[in-house]
């Protein structure tokens, strides 16, 4: 998606380029996975249908939740079916606004923004009687169009700014459940000139995060995620151990194989994701 926003409109900008593969943005098949999910009610059965791998289709929903404002989509736990995978009404917008784009394709997308914000969703009953919100879509669309090698990508809000002599530390609000703390030297904070409000990128690798499940444990790191083992990747030598956290994000970790057995890591397991403030980079996107 290449694209130059547009600070008095909103309007979207620049020329739509389908993708046919998952990656870090918002292409075809991810778009195609929303709307199965949306179909099945089941990540197993969307993966299947694509067809993606459940690998695959896990990571590609996490990384969408863990950037966006609002969840695309939500794990059900329980009940007479056994839970499953829902849409959100904001993950259904942001389907319905995906294909508006890709039907009016050829078109200036200035006539889609002017289109878009006189459409509705068509009287469904999901919260989606509202006109639909263009710029935050355009954000969500910036936002994972990011490309980084860092496992966990999160999107923050600057909440506090606390100045020292050789570094600051930079609180983010991820939502109203998690904030993250990062500590950077002034050289990079006068570069990314960072003021309260703004928003900034927060990556940190997964070899950086450390785990623990003894909450009576006192650790020194300043980030401590709690939440729920919800995946185990087992390796021969090392394991992706995935923590759901509370508002719909996730925290990966890398560890040793031999970590997970010694500590009897499992899925449905209380867990926290701990990683020091100076292991969290921070970024900001032009335009």
């Amino acid at each position: 998606m290449s694209k130059h926003s547009h600070h008095m409109t909103g309007a979207l900008l620049g020329e739509l380029k389908l993708c046919t593969e998952v990656g870090p943005s918002l292409g075809d098949t991810r778009i195609h996975l929303l709307e199965a999910i949306d179909r099945l009610g089941s990540l197993t059965q969307a993966a299947k249908s694509i067809p993606l791998s459940y690998r695959a289709a896990w990571d590609a929903l996490d990384e969408m939740n863990n950037l966006a404002e609002q969840p695309l989509v939500v794990r059900t736990t329980g009940g007479k079916n056994g839970g499953g995978t829902l849409l959100t009404a904001y993950g259904k917008q942001t389907v319905a606004l995906y294909r508006a784009l890709q039907a009016e394709y050829q078109l200036a997308l200035s006539k889609i923004h002017e289109q878009l914000q006189h459409s509705s969703c068509q009287g469904k009953s999901d919260g989606c009687g509202e006109q639909y919100d263009v710029p935050r879509f355009r954000r969500l669309l910036r936002r994972i169009s990011m490309r980084s090698s860092a496992r966990n990508q999160f999107m923050g809000t600057v909440t506090a700014i606390r100045p020292g002599p050789v570094e600051f530390e930079i609180t983010l609000k991820l939502d109203e459940k998690v904030h993250l703390i990062a500590v950077i030297t002034r050289e990079s904070a006068g570069s990314l000139d960072i003021f309260p409000g703004q928003e900034l990128y927060a990556l940190i690798k997964s070899s950086s995060v450390m785990l623990v499940t003894d909450q009576q444990l006192k650790l020194s790191t300043r980030n401590q995620l709690w939440g729920i083992i919800s995946h185990i990747y087992r390796g021969p030598i090392n394991s992706e151990v995935v923590i759901s956290l509370p508002g719909d994000k996730t925290v990966c970790a890398v560890v040793t194989t031999e970590s997970v057995q010694t500590m009897q890591l499992a899925e449905g397991q209380e867990a926290c994701a701990a990683f020091k403030a100076s292991a969290v980079l921070l970024c900001s996107y032009q335009g």
